[in-house]
């Protein structure tokens, strides 16, 4: 028994896994937060080159 948890206080594997899944998570957040402002910068810019469109299209006429 006592081999059996010195072998577990030993094993080094399982905090590896634990910083392999923060970083990935970590990583995660920061891609979501990139691409939600991407999206709002992208909205905007096809709302105003929509709007200068049919300005265009309603002075010509």
């Amino acid at each position: 028994m006592r081999s059996f948890l010195r072998t577990l206080l030993d094993d080094k594997s399982a905090v590896t896994a634990i910083e392999y899944g923060l970083i990935a998570g970590l990583i995660a957040v920061v891609i979501i937060a990139i691409l939600t402002t991407l999206g709002t910068d992208l909205a905007n810019l096809f709302n105003a080159v929509s709007g200068g469109l049919q300005d265009a299209t309603t002075n010509a006429n």
